[in-house]
């Protein structure tokens, strides 16, 4: 076989590079907005109503609108919100997101929170946003504008007693664990006074439309930022099992392990008997967020804080994915989606992703498969930098080593721009990474058992920067061949 040249793997990786930069560009906040919901006037439109709560809201109705955002798309969320509504008098709130932005609305207060660790910040949003909700009654309309990261940024023990030191020992566990994010979330929902639809019990007469863009699967959006608005089917009983499980609760500071172990651990809001879906799976329809399930359904056997509430989804990984899709097909690929290995670990994931792509290059040399959601990583120890995206691309790239010479790439990036604990979205590999690598003096093996990647994807030229993208919308992998 005829060696592969620098320039049509660099030629590769560019594509690989575009097609990521390109679905995460098209999915826009403020398009999302005007998809979704329209202001005219007095008078809020849901555009693609349902059948599942009202497909208007007389905002004159409200002497009060308080706005709540939170997340890593708080800024452009909250922005867009203002410009909407034509930045209406007697609006007020709080912004808690992992960067401040340039410019600030006055009626607001805005927060840095920690990611993917909390911080001051963290704890001061939350104690800021407990008291303005205290304010609000039958006449305040609230506005909960939510996206992925702010179970970390956004968090305030249930304990007073719990230091914020304990708190990021306590994530930090979390985050090393190995467990899914649904079954961290529900550990978190009964940890904090914020989470677990708190935040809708803190304001019980007001009405609520929370407005969502999920770094979490379609199937537990209620785990999104924790469900602060959403009602929680989880019990102690599930978390006790979870700490068991995990084997978390000897590794807990001993502050958190005294609160878990308490005979009265305070169960979160929600029903626990009837446990529905709270966001049933759809059927799919383009690149359409899935119907919302508001109070029409969902809430009825839900406390009566919930039941004025309705929820709309912005924007989801499935809008990424089928961005990837569109931009791939215009490239020329054949073109397959395969998420089945969401919340997988990172290795099962590579294995199977792998095995996966060279059966369909069997058929379709020039061919792109395609996964959105995320992978999990488990610490065994503490890691040096990198992130799950870089550690899936690092294991690819050792498999990949036994294909020289054929046009091969994998890359996989977050689309917060932010992997791990480093300033890489990800990284991309092809069969001349391990060679190369080895060149620099890097050893992959050594460097995936310390969780260590990125320092070697950075010598190579092959990390995925973007910087903070204000968006979080899970993770994108994208496994690529080409012929001469």
């Amino acid at each position: 076989m005829t060696p592969v040249s620098d320039a049509a793997l660099e030629s590769l990786h560019a594509t690989a590079t575009s097609i990521f930069t390109g679905a995460l560009e098209a999915c826009n906040i403020s398009s999302a907005f005007d998809r979704r919901i329209r202001f005219e006037g007095n008078t809020l439109h849901r555009l693609l109503p349902d059948g599942s709560g009202p497909a208007t809201i007389n905002l004159s109705s409200y002497k009060r609108i308080f706005v709540i955002a939170l997340g890593k798309a708080a800024s452009p969320m909250l922005d867009t919100l203002l410009d909407r509504m034509k930045r209406r008098k007697g609006m007020r709130g709080i912004c808690c997101s992992n960067q401040l932005p340039k410019h600030r609305n006055w009626r607001f207060r805005y927060f840095e929170g920690g990611h993917p660790l909390p911080n001051e910040d963290s704890f001061a949003a939350a104690r800021a946003t407990l008291a303005l909700l205290k304010k609000a009654r039958k006449d305040t309309l609230i506005f909960f504008l939510i996206s992925g990261g702010g179970s970390a940024m956004f968090d305030l023990p249930l304990d007073p007693q719990i230091t914020l030191d304990d708190t990021i020992s306590f994530h930090q566990l979390l985050v090393g664990s190995g467990a899914p994010i649904n079954e961290i979330n529900t550990l978190r929902k009964h940890f904090s006074a914020v989470k677990g639809g708190r935040l809708a019990i803190a304001a019980p007469e007001a009405a609520k439309v929370s407005l969502l863009v999920p770094d979490v699967p379609l199937r537990s959006l209620d785990a999104l930022s924790s469900g602060p608005t959403s009602p929680d089917h989880s019990s102690v009983d599930d978390v006790r099992a979870l700490l068991a499980k995990y084997e978390l609760a000897p590794k807990l500071p001993s502050s958190v392990r005294a609160f878990f172990e308490r005979e009265d651990l305070p169960e979160s809001p929600g029903n626990k008997v009837w446990r529905p879906p709270f966001f049933p799976k759809m059927p799919w329809t383009g690149a359409v967020a899935p119907r919302r399930v508001t109070s029409a359904t969902s809430m009825s056997g839900e406390d009566e804080a919930f039941r004025d509430s309705v929820f709309e989804i912005l924007l989801s990984s499935h809008d990424l994915g089928e961005n990837a899709r569109s931009l791939a097909e215009k490239a020329g690929f054949h073109v397959v989606v395969d998420n089945s290995c969401d919340d997988w670990d990172y290795a099962d994931a590579a294995r199977y992703l792998l095995e996966r792509f060279h059966d369909l290059r069997a058929n379709h040399p020039r061919c792109c498969l395609i996964s959105v959601g995320e992978v999990t990583v488990t610490l065994n120890r503490t890691p040096g930098a990198g992130g799950r995206n870089q550690q899936f691309v690092m294991a690819c790239a050792l498999e990949l080593e036994g294909h020289p010479g054929e046009r091969l790439t994998v890359l996989s990036a977050g689309s917060d721009g932010i992997d791990g604990n480093t300033q890489s979205a990800g990284a991309v590999a092809d069969p001349t990474t391990v060679t190369r690598a080895h060149a620099f003096g890097f050893h992959l093996k050594s460097s995936l058992a310390a969780f260590d990647a990125c320092p070697m994807f950075t010598a190579l030229g092959d990390s995925v920067v973007t910087g903070p993208t204000g968006h979080n919308l899970r993770d994108l992998r994208l496994l690529i061949s080409e012929v001469d």
